[in-house]
C-alpha cells in the first residue's frame, strides 16, 4: 500500500470522472480535525441517517428543501462561527443522539467540506480523524487499496498542523502493517505525530486554527473531543457523491 499526503485540496491531482483510473488513487482519507470530520464521525456514530457535504451553501439549501423538516438539519460553518439560519455549526459536542439520531445532516464548512468535493470521484473516500483514526485504518488494511490518499483540508487552501498530525497518525497504523510513504508531505506528517503522539491535543491548541478557535470562544470541549484518540469503531463512507454513512468493519465486510 503506497500512502501519499496532500496538505489541501488544491494540491490533489486531478481525479474527475475523465480520469483514468490509472491516474487516480484507489482510496482517499479525507481529514479535517477542527473539526469537519471529527464532527462527522461523532454524528454517525451517534445514529445520523447520513452526513451530505456541500462546498456551495446555495447547493446545500436547495438540496436540504427537498427534505422533511422534521427529518433534516442544516450544518454550516465559515471562519469557525455558525452560519445564520443554521441548526448547528461545526462542533463534534454538538452532534448529541437527541439531536441527530434518524437525521440527514446537510454540511458546508470552510475547509473540510472542499476537499471532500475534489476526491468526490475516487471510487472509495471515507474521513478520518483522531476519534477513528483505527478504524479507518483497519478498514484500509482489510480491503488493501493499492493506492491511497490522504488528503488535508488546511485553513482556506493553507497548511494546517492539526491535519498533518492526523495523517501521520493514520500512516503510522499503515506503515506498520506494511504500508509505504510514497511522498515527503506523508514522511514529514509521520515525523510530526511521532513528536506529538503522547499529547496531540497540545499540538491542536498550538496551530494556528486552534489558536483562531481559541480567539473566538470557549472550544476546550470541542478540543477534547477533537483530540480523542480511537475512541470511535465508524468509518463515514461515501455510498454516492458527497453523501457519507456509517459503515463499521462488519458491515465491510458482509
Amino acid at each position: 500500500m503506497q500512502l501519499s499526503y496532500f496538505h489541501v485540496a488544491a494540491d490533489v491531482p486531478d481525479c474527475g470522472p475523465d480520469i483514468k483510473a490509472a491516474d487516480k488513487a484507489d482510496a482517499a482519507v479525507v481529514i479535517d480535525v477542527l473539526r469537519a470530520t471529527t464532527t462527522i464521525a461523532w454524528a454517525l456514530h451517534n445514529g445520523a441517517e447520513a452526513v451530505q457535504t456541500f462546498s456551495d451553501l446555495d447547493e446545500l439549501r436547495s438540496n436540504a428543501q427537498q427534505w422533511p423538516e422534521t427529518s433534516r438539519l442544516m450544518v454550516g460553518e465559515r471562519g469557525g462561527k455558525t452560519l445564520d439560519g443554521f441548526d448547528l455549526g461545526n462542533s463534534p459536542v454538538a452532534v448529541t443522539p437527541e439531536v441527530v439520531r434518524g437525521k440527514r445532516l446537510f454540511m458546508s464548512t470552510t475547509n473540510g467540506t472542499r476537499s471532500l468535493h475534489k476526491v468526490r470521484d475516487i471510487s472509495r473516500v471515507v474521513t478520518a480523524a483522531l476519534p477513528n483514526r483505527r478504524a479507518v485504518a483497519e478498514r484500509l488494511l482489510q480491503e488493501k487499496p493499492e493506492r491511497v490518499w490522504i488528503v488535508g483540508s488546511g485553513w482556506e487552501g493553507t497548511y494546517s498542523l492539526e491535519d498533518s498530525l492526523a495523517a501521520g497518525a493514520v500512516a503510522a497504523v499503515l506503515m506498520d502493517q506494511g504500508a509505504v510513504a510514497a511522498n515527503d508531505e506523508m514522511q514529514s506528517a509521520l515525523v510530526l505525530w511521532e513528536r506529538w503522539q503522547s499529547n496531540p491535543e497540545a499540538c491542536l491548541r498550538l496551530a494556528t486554527h486552534g489558536q483562531r478557535l481559541i480567539g473566538i470562544g470557549n472550544h476546550d470541549a470541542d478540543f477534547r473531543c477533537c483530540a480523542g484518540l480511537d475512541e470511535l469503531a465508524v468509518v463515514p463512507t461515501q455510498v454516492e457523491r458527497g453523501v457519507l454513512r456509517a459503515v463499521g468493519l462488519a458491515d465491510a465486510s458482509a
